[in-house]
């Protein structure tokens, strides 16, 4: 089957040497600026039609110019040579644009077509960060609804490009970053240097909040342990006072009855079988007893004798 299609097509370009195959161009331009579509046949030019989208715009027949829409409304214009000017582009202007050349004898000499693509220019891009997710964000507002862009999100060791008008990168180093954004028809670029020292990385943070909880649990306990230690301190204390009054009072006891002698001498008798001396104890002075009254004897008389 593709032997028979090569076949028929060495047949026709034998047969029609000076026709030229349909061909696609693609062109883009920005609002607002002026487009020039071009024909490819060379030699003399006799009649050259110009359609978009199917309909047609306008025609050069021996030099002589047909428009089949409104002039202003189409804002184009053919040159001798058959090339076609439109000023002013504005997104309507997008299609597929035909152009057929024929000769004098009515033999088809050419035949394009081209696509023409009129585009807004691409905005600044903004770039952001967020530290916490280790995120660099590039994003472009969209004038139009399906409007679309070529994202460049770089810095000095990663990369990354999509189409769109958003891109995400998921940073491993602090620094300079860049985007670029562009279209067929413009480019702009915004570079910026990215630090996070408001935020702390999350496993930074988790690893503080554990030396946090680590260091208060430890204080606690120390707190704990020196109330515990000076709640048995007074007890303590109390032991040791009476174990020291035990041992002075032990000291003085074997001071004032020191131990007799296996032999004691005569003199060491008489000393120890002496009563120890007596504190003497302050007694109140009491109030003087009344004496008692004398009473006046009855003088004895001798008793008489019977």
């Amino acid at each position: 089957m593709n032997f028979r299609r090569i076949f028929l097509v060495k047949c026709l370009l034998l047969l029609f040497p000076s026709v030229k195959c349909s061909v696609t161009n693609w062109i883009y331009r920005a609002v607002n600026e002026s487009a020039l579509l071009s024909v490819a046949a060379s030699g003399n030019i006799y009649q050259v039609t110009w359609l978009r989208n199917g309909e047609k715009l306008l025609q050069i027949k021996d030099k002589n110019v047909k428009h089949y829409v409104n002039k202003e409304q189409c804002r184009c214009k053919i040159f001798p040579n058959g090339t076609l000017q439109i000023e002013q582009v504005v997104k309507e202007d997008s299609g597929e644009y035909k152009v057929t050349v024929y000769q004098k004898d009515g033999k088809l000499k050419a035949e394009e077509n081209t696509m023409f693509i009129v585009q807004e220019p691409v905005p600044q891009p903004v770039l952001s960060a967020e530290c916490m997710n280790k995120t660099v964000n590039c994003e472009v507002k969209q004038k139009t609804k399906n409007e679309t862009f070529i994202i460049e999100l770089t810095n000095d060791k990663s990369k990354k490009i999509r189409n769109g008008t958003r891109l995400e990168l998921h940073m491993r180093y602090f620094g300079t970053f860049r985007c670029v954004v562009k279209n067929q028809v413009s480019e702009k670029m915004t570079e910026k240097v990215i630090k996070c020292s408001g935020q702390l990385d999350f496993h930074l943070v988790l690893s503080i909040a554990g030396g946090v909880i680590f260091f208060v649990i430890f204080v606690t306990l120390l707190i704990y342990c020196i109330k515990k230690k000076k709640a048995e301190r007074p007890e303590d204390v109390d032991e040791e006072q009476m174990m020291q009054a035990r041992r002075v009072d032990s000291e003085i006891v074997g001071r004032e009855l020191p131990q007799p002698p296996c032999n004691p001498t005569l003199k060491q008798l008489r000393v120890q079988q002496r009563p120890l001396p007596q504190p003497q104890v302050m007694q109140q002075a009491l109030p003087p007893r009344p004496r008692p009254r004398t009473q006046q004897r009855t003088p004895n008389h001798p008793r008489e004798r019977p």
